[in-house]
């Protein structure tokens, strides 16, 4: 069973920056596309980015265009997420998150077989 491991969060003022990873356990796991999630307190878990494994395809929430970079390391099999000019709505935990095939839309959890146990990103105002 392929375990991914978060990494990178913490607390920044707003307007910083953070860098989060992604670790998989095994290095020959090859995802089909990787997306981050996040979860605020009391609201529902919503997709922030996602990447194909394979090309150059990347995708954003609204919320986080321009501001947050998603990108990949396939020699190191690990996944990053670049995060500038943080709000304090980004505040949440945000999960890592590996995908065997789309249906559709990379933004959909069901598509989704491997989860990390995220890392929390609080961001003050």
């Amino acid at each position: 069973q392929v375990q991914l491991v978060e990494s990178g969060g913490g607390l920044v003022q707003a307007g910083g920056s953070l860098r989060l990873s992604c670790a998989a356990s095994e290095r020959s796991f090859r995802p089909y596309a990787m997306g981050w999630f996040r979860q605020a307190p009391g609201k529902e878990r919503e997709f922030v980015a996602a990447i194909y494994w394979r090309g150059d395809n990347t995708y954003y929430a609204d919320s986080v265009k321009g501001r947050f970079t998603i990108s990949r390391d396939n020699a190191k099999n690990t996944l990053n997420l670049q995060m500038n000019n943080l709000k304090p709505e980004d505040t949440a935990v945000y999960y890592c998150a590996a995908s065997g095939a789309l249906t559709g839309s990379p933004a959909q959890e069901y598509d989704y077989d491997y989860w990390g146990q995220g890392t929390q990103v609080t961001v003050s105002s």
